[in-house]
């Protein structure tokens, strides 16, 4: 994933890792089937960084001919400048990998996102700080401590509640992250920051330095705050056509995922070959898919080989109160929203449910 963040992209770092404009579909930042016709109805994904295994679905669908089979063309777009929520409500892509929250974050602001499919079912957010900082041993040792951050007000409301729980008083400074926050905690100018428990964390056990992490959830913030998946535009929905493709591409996306759930090493290989220009490395990719498998982070339960792509509502509900009551969510005019986001407005879960 590279970053822990639900923010923007730099147009530097977009360039230096794509090399290519939005509408690119090389193997590397964007695909697209073969099948390509006029009559073929057509829809646009955008990832939310750069390929990763939250994406080996869409990956797996398009190299194992499901989206064809589906009668359907995919074209994977990379990530742009502004984000792929932004980039969804202007119409830039059809669909947009993102979070509960940032829909909400979004919608507060008048745009008119909706959540479609839900890929983790259990929190994947790890607040970590280096092992070898013996004297960070709760959330409690983050008080008086320097954040790494991307800027996420959402990520300050949760890091404030688990230094609180933990007994502190929610104090600290924050140092923007650059592309790698190991080398911002490795070189002293942050002393924790956030990490992927399926990628970053993987990639620690492998790579080094080790990490102590922490979970949000073991420490007072509620509900599930790591709800990604897929978000469209609902004035696009307004069509019937439209509705049926994402149908179409949801159902045969969740294949993708449940082939990469069965066959982890071959689904992990496919990310990697179709996306040779993100310079993926394959035993970081195998690792990610054996620790999604293990851990459940997409089903719920440990092995478990198909998901379902649901958002837990209540869960949701929980985090989006969470955040409110943190003021987190503001309007056009930066203020505070005057209501709670809730989650069976921002969501649904029609899509999967056929």
């Amino acid at each position: 994933m590279g970053r822990f963040t639900r923010g923007k992209l730099s147009g530097r770092v977009i360039a230096a890792l794509c090399g290519l404009s939005l509408v690119a579909t090389s193997a590397a930042c964007g695909a697209s089937n073969d099948a390509d016709s006029d009559t073929t109805p057509s829809i646009s994904f955008m990832l939310d960084w750069t390929p990763n295994t939250n994406h080996v679905g869409v990956y797996a669908a398009q190299a194992l001919g499901y989206y064809k089979d589906a009668g359907i063309n995919v074209n994977v777009l990379p990530t742009a400048q502004a984000g792929a929520e932004t980039s969804v409500e202007n119409g830039v892509a059809d669909v947009g990998f993102t979070t509960l929250s940032n829909v909400a974050a979004f919608n507060a602001q008048g745009a008119s996102l909706r959540y479609v499919f839900d890929l983790t079912q259990k929190p994947v957010a790890r607040w970590c700080a280096l092992a070898s900082r013996s004297d960070i041993r709760t959330p409690k040792d983050f008080d008086g401590k320097t954040f790494v951050s991307f800027g996420s007000a959402e990520q300050t409301a949760v890091i404030r509640q688990m230094i609180k729980s933990a007994g502190g008083k929610g104090d600290f400074q924050t140092a923007t992250a650059g592309t790698n926050t190991f080398q911002t905690l490795s070189s002293g100018k942050g002393d924790f920051g956030g990490f992927y428990v399926t990628w970053e964390n993987v990639e620690s056990k492998l790579n080094g330095p080790a990490l102590n992490c922490f979970v949000a959830s073991d420490w007072g913030v509620p509900g599930n705050p790591d709800q990604l998946g897929f978000a469209v535009n609902s004035s696009w929905l307004k069509d019937a056509k439209n509705k049926k493709t994402l149908q179409t591409f949801i159902t045969a996306t969740i294949k993708g995922y449940d082939y990469a759930l069965s066959h982890p090493d071959e689904a992990a290989t496919l990310l990697v070959k179709q996306t040779k220009e993100a310079n993926l490395d394959p035993k970081l990719a195998k690792s990610s898919m054996e620790e999604i498998v293990k851990g459940g982070y997409w089903t719920g339960e440990a092995n478990k080989t198909s998901l379902t792509g649901k958002l837990n509502m209540a869960q949701g509900q929980s985090y989006l109160d969470f955040q409110y009551q943190a003021g987190t969510y503001k309007d056009s005019d930066n203020k505070n929203a005057q209501t709670a986001p809730q989650a069976s407005s921002l969501a649904t879960n029609a899509y999967v449910e056929h």
